[in-house]
């Protein structure tokens, strides 16, 4: 689990402890919607350094419970050189909260009137894949959809200091369903 040291090194701002549980919705079919007005927003502010949008996450996958938060997954040419990117994102409303150059150089901001994590990469991150993967698989197999839906369920009951500590939590049966996803 990430220390409380860690997620204050990689926060841009303030980072509040959440200090209870986590809220999850039965699947809504606006998400999707919602997603797509994002991508259109993304697409217009960046244009072709926004080489992959994708809707990613829980609110991506028909039918599983999910935080009310819309996962996006953006690639652009190189996550580390924000002033190709930022600016821009900065003008159409998206904030800046997590920089992580240790972890693929990833970035998170959060968008301007719809609550969102837009993670952002560069082409040759792992973790894309990962994402991309995990999403598709529990669209198609829906033994492991339940199954992380019980464990999100299971762990969303108890009181988290941080919500990334409930992210953490669910690892391991992240893995154990990518497992089986990669090997497809």
């Amino acid at each position: 689990m990430v220390s409380d040291e860690e997620l204050a090194r990689v926060t841009v701002g303030e980072r509040k402890p959440h200090n209870g549980t986590i809220f999850l919705a039965e699947y809504n079919r606006a998400w999707p919607v919602l997603f797509e007005r994002e991508a259109r927003r993304i697409k217009a502010a960046l244009g072709p350094q926004a080489l992959l949008v994708e809707h990613v996450g829980s609110t991506s996958v028909p039918g599983l419970c999910a935080k009310p938060i819309l996962d996006i997954l953006l690639v652009v040419p190189d996550s580390a050189k924000e002033t190709d990117y930022l600016p821009a994102l900065r003008r159409a409303g998206y904030t800046l909260r997590i920089r992580e150059p240790d972890w693929y150089e990833h970035r998170m901001l959060k968008g301007p009137d719809t609550d969102i994590n837009l993670h952002v990469f560069s082409p040759c991150a792992p973790e894309i894949t990962r994402m991309l993967r995990f999403r598709d698989w529990l669209r198609e197999q829906e033994q492991d959809r339940l199954l992380y839906e019980r464990e999100k369920r299971r762990l969303a009951a108890k009181t988290w200091r941080h919500v990334q500590h409930y992210a953490d939590a669910k690892s391991a049966v992240v893995e154990e369903i990518l497992s089986r996803a990669l090997k497809k």
